[in-house]
This record gives C-alpha cells, sequence and structure tokens, in this order.
C-alpha cells in the first residue's frame, strides 16, 4: 500500500506464484517479481529449497517513476536476508533473462467468471487543468471534485427517490454519477497524461478487460485470457502513461462508492468521482447508525437534504465550482447549478 510510490519486490533465487491480487483469489500464476502501484496488493506462495546450505536476499525498491532520479533517494533499494540456516553463505544469483513481472490482465479469476455483459458504459477522463483562481486542480471529464456541505451518503439516505435518483441534487462538484441496481457497468478511462494513475474503486472489486495506448495505435492491446475466459477481479488499477482501461463490475451494492486515484495528491486536487448505486434500494436496506448521526451533529454537518443541506434542487450555499481555463480557446463554464 501507498499514496505516492511504486513498489517492486522479488526474491532472487525464488519463484514466486501470484495467487491474489487486492482481496480477489486468482489463478496461480509464476512471475519473478511483483511491481505495484498506491493501492495494490498481492499475495503470493514461495516453495522453500530442499536444502539449507545456502541463505538468500530479498529486493525491496520504492521508487516515483515520474519524478527524476536523485541518488539514495529516487529510487530507494532495500534488502534483507532469507534465511535457510544461520551462518550460511549467501547464494549467488543473477536475474533471470526473460524475468517476468506481474501483469494483472494476464492474470485469471480462481472464480472462473467470464467477462460481464455491458448495460452501459461510462466514459471517463482522467487529467489537470488549470483554472481560474490560478490553481492546477485534477480534473475527471472536466470536473474538480469537491465535498459537498451534506455527505452524500445523507442525501442519498434522506432525499425522496426521484430527488435521490437525480445526479444534480448531490451538487456540481460531487460528480455525482447514478447507477441503477444491478445494471452491467463498463469503465473506458482514458488518461492521456504523462503521468501513471492508480485508480482506485471502492465497494467493488471490477474485472480488467483491457489496456491500450491513446497514441500509438500500433501498440497491441493487452486484453485479459481468451482461452481461460475468467477476467482477473482487483479494485485497483495502474493507468499508463497516455493510455486507457476498460474495466467492468456489476451495480450489486447500494451505496455511495468514490472512485479516485490512490495518489493522495491528485486525490486532494480533485481526481475523483462519486458513484450513487441504487439510493432507491439503498434506503429499503440500509439505516445509517445513530452514532454516525451525532459524530455529524457534534461537528455542526447536517445529515438531510441535498449536497447543500437543502431541499429539492436548491443548491445555494454551495460555492460556486471554478472555472476551468482551455488553453486553446475561451474560458470552460462551471456546470450549472
Amino acid at each position: 500500500m501507498s499514496t505516492t510510490e511504486w513498489f517492486q519486490f522479488n526474491l532472487p533465487g525464488h519463484q514466486m506464484r501470484v495467487i491474489e491480487a487486492d482481496g480477489e483469489y486468482s489463478q496461480p500464476s509464476a512471475v519473478d517479481g511483483l511491481d505495484m502501484g498506491p493501492g495494490e496488493r498481492y499475495s503470493v506462495l514461495v516453495t522453500a529449497h530442499p536444502t539449507d546450505s545456502h541463505n538468500y536476499h530479498y529486493n525491496a525498491t520504492l521508487y516515483a517513476g515520474f519524478v527524476p532520479r536523485i541518488e539514495d533517494k529516487n529510487p530507494r533499494h532495500y534488502q534483507g536476508l532469507i534465511e535457510y540456516r544461520e551462518g550460511a553463505p549467501i547464494m549467488p544469483t543473477t536475474e533471470p533473462a526473460n524475468f517476468k513481472w506481474v501483469s494483472d490482465v494476464e492474470l485469471c479469476s480462481l472464480s472462473g467468471n467470464p467477462p460481464l455483459p455491458v448495460d452501459r458504459q461510462i466514459e471517463l477522463t482522467v487529467g489537470g487543468s488549470l483554472f481560474t483562481t490560478g490553481q492546477t486542480m485534477d480534473i475527471i471529464n472536466n470536473i474538480t471534485y469537491a465535498q459537498p456541505l451534506i455527505p452524500s451518503l445523507y442525501s442519498a439516505m434522506s432525499l425522496d427517490t426521484p430527488l435521490a435518483m437525480n445526479e444534480a441534487a448531490y451538487g456540481p462538484q460531487t460528480h455525482a454519477i447514478i447507477l441503477k441496481h444491478l445494471e452491467y457497468i463498463e469503465l473506458l478511462v482514458n488518461s492521456p497524461n504523462s503521468l501513471p494513475h492508480p485508480m482506485h474503486l471502492h465497494g467493488h472489486a471490477f474485472q480488467i478487460i483491457e489496456y491500450g495506448s491513446l497514441v500509438n495505435k500500433s501498440e497491441p492491446v493487452r486484453r485479459f485470457s481468451s482461452e481461460v475466459n475468467a477476467p482477473m477481479q482487483r479494485d485497483t488499477i495502474v493507468i499508463p502513461i497516455n493510455s486507457y482501461v476498460k474495466i467492468r463490475f456489476r451495480a450489486d451494492n447500494p451505496g455511495v462508492w468514490l472512485f479516485h486515484c490512490h495518489m493522495d495528491i491528485h486525490f486532494g486536487m480533485g481526481m475523483a468521482l462519486t458513484f450513487i448505486e441504487a439510493p432507491d434500494v439503498l434506503r429499503q436496506r440500509q439505516k445509517v447508525p445513530e452514532a454516525m448521526l451525532e459524530l455529524c451533529h457534534a461537528q455542526g454537518i447536517n445529515t438531510q437534504g441535498n449536497g447543500a443541506g437543502n431541499t429539492g434542487l436548491d443548491l445555494a450555499g454551495l460555492p460556486l465550482p471554478p472555472i476551468r481555463v482551455n488553453r486553446n480557446g475561451p474560458l470552460v463554464p462551471p456546470v450549472d447549478f
């Protein structure tokens, strides 16, 4: 886990078998090393050697490939001991010529579930933009996220059903997207940026369908194995530089779920949106504990109403969204209230 840096890990002289990613089991897959972005997790099995004649080193590297190299700072290398027997000599090892890093799209789900059908595709583009405030903020589909005055969960639970199903009720910078109960969703997430973005979805594990380049059309598209036909599931995916991903999930967990970049600085700068999933079903199944409501009230936070704490679509009191500067043309107006 991380909020900024990537991790690499390997065990020279040993092979790892990946069996899990982000809490989702995979069919065992042999790899030589793990390369993990912020928010990504793996579990591996390692078979020990039958003798204790030698000890081995393990290697861990922390790095941020999007900033300049700084001696002893980026990357940072660490080494530890795999001890078979105290005092045994260290086995000299060399990196295999065909060293294999883990690739999540090549993993297969242990569940064996085939790719989900698609009821609706939602296309998202992540990036950054200059605003007339003089700030550079991060955006998804030209919206920089900001918290509403009323937590979106409380709006979804307190508004009448027709209003709770209206994205506008949650406020313009909440970037609410309503999901219908049990619909199959495909997210096409474009990242035309010079930075990779680890995108994390709350409340769901999604199937990894496809990676592709946005700039090099001759570059092969990387898709899940058609032979096994069981796309790997996880909840965080790193979108490479100038690339896109396609992921799928079913809206079977009513709630309010963030989708955001797992790099804290990007999350804080607004690279996030809110999936309001089946608020009509949510209100039938869940009740907010009184302790949670009391905690909000103690902080002066209202727990009823739209994103501004008002009725209907009256969003008075919410700050006006900033105006995005289009470097190639006129100003881009804010989202209407």
